[in-house]
């Protein structure tokens, strides 16, 4: 939802992050973003969500969405729990330990793979709401992702969804993924880090590190993925990112607390298509700004087209995800023709808002 550092896994990465999803669940109390306690999701209307970097802009819909009370207004005793890559929270996910993951769709069909079955149940976005930045040293010589053959190329960690689309871009332009080095660099002030002391050339982020890399002119925009425009270009079509994702089983057996969640969801991409950048950027927490108001709502700004509007996911859409996954993982291609993408999606829920 590869060898980069969101949600895009080798299979490797996978094997390495499942065997460690034992050693996650302790932490998890200190990941928690809000009231401890406990809950399974039942019928009760307690949920625990990992969200995939709680002060990501491309995710910004969790956490507001709790601002807003929509939550509450559902009946739902909903935990924002936070781990910086979705890797990580897709494995809590296949754990038990969480009821659900706002994350990348991509994983849904990564995981159909191994056998494991998991459903995007809103779909907030149709595109990445990412970045490749090109540290300003590099700029004069990486000019295109056909330039990263020998480069060092950052991603939050491998097989995060930042490592996917860093493969695919690779692999689009003509380079392999051995032809480069994958760095986990994390978000943030991590990746920043990383750029500034020379851990990496290039790399896939999300805002705010993209409005603040271009505000202190360390890194420029290489290629645009927090547009249409941008994305197809990239792409080749729409690239389906940020959702509400849930194991099948899950699904089927709560059905009315999933709806209960999409109309939570849904009522708040609704009111993110009816409000300023600088009414959302108010609406979230303080910290979420890094000190600086201005440059936060820049971030949502440049970021907040990226939301449809009504949750639902587009067939066609999900389709390219496939296609450009199948281009540069394995396991993907070499079961293209068995994965059923029906099973990976369904817009009843969004469709059945209130």
């Amino acid at each position: 939802m590869p060898n980069r550092a969101m949600p895009r896994t080798s299979v490797r990465a996978g094997a390495a992050a499942l065997a460690a999803v034992t050693a996650l669940a302790p932490p998890l109390a200190s990941c928690r973003d809000s009231r401890s306690g406990g809950g399974g999701g039942g019928t009760s209307g307690r949920v625990k969500i990992m969200v995939g970097g709680i002060d990501k802009v491309i995710y910004l819909p969790a956490k507001l969405t709790e601002r807003l009370g929509y939550f509450k207004e559902q009946g739902l005793d909903v935990q924002l729990l936070t781990e910086p890559a979705g890797a990580q929270a897709e494995n809590v996910l296949i754990s038990g330990d969480v009821q659900g993951v706002v994350g990348f769709y991509d994983h849904a069909i990564h995981l159909q793979t191994k056998g494991k079955c998991v459903q995007s149940v809103v779909q907030m976005a149709d595109v990445p709401g990412e970045a490749e930045m090109v540290s300003a040293k590099k700029a004069g010589s990486l000019t295109s992702p056909a330039a990263f053959k020998g480069r060092k190329l950052g991603v939050t960690s491998p097989g995060s969804s930042t490592d996917f689309l860093t493969r695919a871009l690779a692999v689009r332009n003509g380079v392999k993924t051995s032809d480069y080095t994958t760095v986990k660099a994390g978000a943030g002030q991590t990746f920043i880090s990383t750029m500034d002391n020379g851990g990496i050339d290039a790399g896939m982020t999300t805002d705010p590190t993209i409005a603040k890399l271009v505000g202190t002119g360390k890194a420029k925009v290489l290629v645009e993925m927090r547009t249409e425009e941008g994305t197809r270009k990239a792409l080749g079509g729409l690239y389906p990112s940020s959702s509400l994702y849930m194991d099948c089983a899950y699904v089927e057996s709560h059905g009315a607390v999933v709806q209960k969640l999409a109309n939570a969801f849904v009522r708040t991409l609704r009111w993110i298509k009816q409000h300023k950048p600088a009414e959302i950027a108010a609406k979230m927490p303080a910290d979420y700004a890094g000190g600086d108001p201005k440059l936060y709502e820049k971030a949502v700004g440049d970021s907040i087209s990226m939301f449809n509007g009504d949750g639902v996911m587009k067939p066609e859409a999900a389709q390219n995800v496939l296609n450009v996954l199948a281009q540069f993982s394995p396991e993907v291609g070499e079961k293209k023709d068995e994965i059923d993408l029906s099973r990976t999606y369904t817009t009843r829920f969004a469709t059945g808002a209130k």
